[in-house]
């Protein structure tokens, strides 16, 4: 935030310089000036308020609240269900139905013991009919969704089923949720501002959506990602899964995915680099829960 604070005011001097605020249309520009004055103040003020620690001890750039960030995702779920609902695309084929329940449930009572903030949270999870996408996620306040491509084209066991949970609660039990949004209105916040001392902004203000709405949907950030890794794997332990599910279920990935793009190019660490840090971590997690005794089954709503 500081560095854009910097640009910003960089900006606002070469204005000056250039005589721009001396042009005939300068009542304009003032006005374009103060709005800049005030969305750098703004910023400047979020430089420090915005900074939150994860569960790690990771510094995180936040602006919006965890519970802000809860509600905007309670809004995003409901119209992602509604509109499969519509292309009848929710799975309720009690075999899996049962088994995706019973495994998150279990997650789900790790993380309320852990984390009680998250007790009052609508844990649920959509399972989505589509063969050809291998994913699965975990909202803010506890919103979830698994694609059936995850369990045919992966065949997972349910150790394997488990880490991939774990691994989606945990971003929404370290906020990551909150962080993307942040960012989203940090960059948003940063087009505003050049966009009110140019001659166009009704283009930049239109741009500030867009790259808003991108940044919303790319992936968490490497150290989210790494951060999911051991939170998640911790709470698929403590449920009683075996942590060495992990390594085989990237093997699995990194079979499936032979094209993946070079590892600096993506937010997610290779498959093998991945695979080896969670391999290290296995020694430490088999002292957590020795005798892989299961945890209770928290209530978890399947969407139908």
């Amino acid at each position: 935030m500081e560095v854009l604070a910097s640009l910003f005011t960089h900006e606002l001097l070469t204005n000056e310089e250039l005589g721009v605020l001396a042009q005939p249309n300068a009542q304009r520009h003032c006005t374009a000036l103060s709005k800049l004055t005030r969305l750098i103040t703004g910023l400047m003020l979020v430089t420090l308020v915005g900074c939150a620690t994860s569960p790690t001890g990771r510094t995180q750039f936040i602006l919006i609240s965890p519970d802000a960030a809860i509600i905007e995702s309670e809004t995003a779920y409901l119209d992602t269900v509604r509109q499969l609902e519509d292309d009848d695309k929710l799975v309720n084929d009690p075999l899996s139905v049962a088994r995706v329940a019973r495994i998150t449930g279990r997650l789900v009572s790790i993380a309320i013991a852990d984390y009680p903030e998250s007790a009052n949270w609508k844990w649920s999870v959509a399972i989505v009919d589509d063969a050809e996408t291998v994913n699965a996620w975990c909202m803010a306040g506890g919103r979830m969704a698994v694609y059936t491509g995850l369990f045919d084209q992966l065949e997972l066991t349910d150790d394997e089923f488990a880490q991939i949970m774990g691994h989606e609660i945990s971003h929404a039990l370290a906020n990551h949720t909150a962080e993307r949004m942040s960012r989203a209105m940090a960059t948003a916040a940063g087009v505003a501002v050049v966009g009110a001392a140019s001659d166009n902004s009704g283009a930049a203000m239109a741009g500030a959506a867009l790259i808003a709405n991108v940044a919303l949907t790319l992936p968490n950030s490497r150290d989210a990602e790494n951060e999911a890794d051991i939170l998640g794997m911790v709470l698929a332990t403590k449920a009683g899964y075996d942590p060495e599910a992990a390594v085989t279920l990237w093997q699995k990935m990194g079979d499936l995915s032979d094209d993946r793009p070079a590892e600096f190019l993506s937010t997610h660490p290779a498959p093998e680099n991945r695979q080896a840090a969670l391999n290290a971590m296995i020694p430490h997690m088999l002292k957590i829960n020795p005798s892989r005794d299961k945890a209770p089954i928290h209530p978890v709503t399947i969407v139908q």
